[in-house]
Formats: C-alpha cells, sequence, structure tokens
C-alpha cells in the first residue's frame, strides 16, 4: 500500500558515475604521489578529499535503497556493487596513507608498474559503470570486463617479479618491509577492480 507513496528508480547510475569519478581521480593521485613522493603530502591529502566524497556517495546509495521501491537493478546487487567500489578507493588511500606513515622517502619503478596498472583498472571501471544504465551492448559491456581482469593479471606478474626482486637485492629490513606492504596494496587495489567487474559481468548477464 505504502509503495505508490515511494521514489521509484532513484539516481542510482548518477551515484555509480559520481563515486567512479572520484575513485579515478584518487587513482590518479596515488600514481602521482608514487612518482613524486617529494610532494606524497599534497597527494594523500587530495586522495583523502575524494575518499571522502565517494564514502557520502556510497551512504547515500545505501540510504537510497531504502527509500526506493522500484530500483533498477537488484537491490543486493546495487549493494554490492557500491560497497565494493568503495572497497577500492579505501584501498587507494590505505596505500598513499601507508607511503606517508611509513615515512617511505622513495618507490620503485614496480611500485610505479603497480600505481599505473591501478589508474588503468579504475578507469576501465569507471566506463564499465558508465555503461550500466542502458545495457544494450552487452558484448561491450563484458568486453571491459575482460580487460580489467586481464590488467588485474598483469598486476599479479609486476607483484611476483617485484616481490622476487625486493627479497633477492633489499638487503635493509625496514625497507624491505615497507616496500612489501605497498606493492600488495596496490595490488589488492586490481583485484577490487576485478571483483567489480565480475559483479558487473553477473548484472548484465542477468538483465541483457
Amino acid at each position: 500500500m505504502f509503495g505508490r507513496f515511494m521514489p521509484t528508480e532513484g539516481k542510482f547510475f548518477e551515484i555509480f558515475n559520481a563515486h567512479a569519478k572520484c575513485m579515478v581521480e584518487a587513482a590518479r593521485e596515488l600514481e602521482a604521489l608514487v612518482d613524486n613522493i617529494e610532494r606524497a603530502e599534497i597527494h594523500k591529502q587530495n586522495v583523502q578529499i575524494n575518499e571522502k566524497r565517494a564514502d557520502k556517495l556510497t551512504h547515500e546509495t545505501i540510504d537510497l535503497l531504502h527509500k526506493t521501491f522500484i530500483t533498477p537493478l537488484d537491490r543486493d546487487e546495487i549493494h554490492k556493487l557500491i560497497t565494493t567500489m568503495d572497497d577500492i578507493i579505501d584501498l587507494i588511500e590505505d596505500v598513499a596513507t601507508a607511503v606517508w606513515l611509513y615515512d617511505v622517502k622513495s618507490l620503485t619503478a614496480e611500485a610505479s608498474q603497480l600505481a599505473h596498472i591501478c589508474v588503468s583498472c579504475c578507469e576501465r571501471v569507471q566506463d564499465v559503470v558508465a555503461r550500466l544504465a542502458d545495457m544494450k551492448d552487452a558484448a561491450a559491456i563484458l568486453q571491459v570486463c575482460e580487460e580489467i581482469d586481464r590488467l588485474e593479471s598483469d598486476a599479479d606478474r609486476v607483484l611476483r617479479a617485484a616481490m622476487s626482486k625486493l627479497f633477492r637485492e633489499e638487503d635493509d629490513v625496514k625497507t624491505l618491509i615497507k616496500l612489501k606492504a605497498i606493492y600488495e596494496l596496490l595490488e589488492q587495489v586490481t583485484d577490487k577492480c576485478e571483483d567489480v567487474a565480475n559483479i558487473i559481468e553477473g548484472i548484465v548477464l542477468e538483465n541483457a
């Protein structure tokens, strides 16, 4: 009876796109931090600004779920998608914070490679999320999801090579511990991007 008084659809896709924009901006700030560590504090702050914006959008989505009678996608799918997207930007913030907290003075080419892959993954997440509102071209959506999967595999390979080099060549234990943690966090960003791709693949296969 109360359903007709509740809003339908809601602005879910708009919120997804706004969240993805924050995520990409945070990833680019992280890449800039890794490549220009002398300005780490500034880039960390910019990451945190985007994380806070994304967090508000996540809460807005969950609040809207409770207020919306008819949703454009399954409620569980909406919740899982926005919270997993939020996990991505939380991990990006974790990397930036770790670099600052650990007082890291220099980073490696491998860290730069991983940060670059993170940006590429996040850009593709933004792309595929933008396509969700119109699922007529399911093949194109699935292709972008496959690209994310490939990038995550690339990050795995870079991580393995970076770890091997780190344990063979780094004599300072503190530096080894710091870099190991940063490498692993960077790779986890791509893991979460792959999780989003898997969620979207499921949505497309159910609704296309």
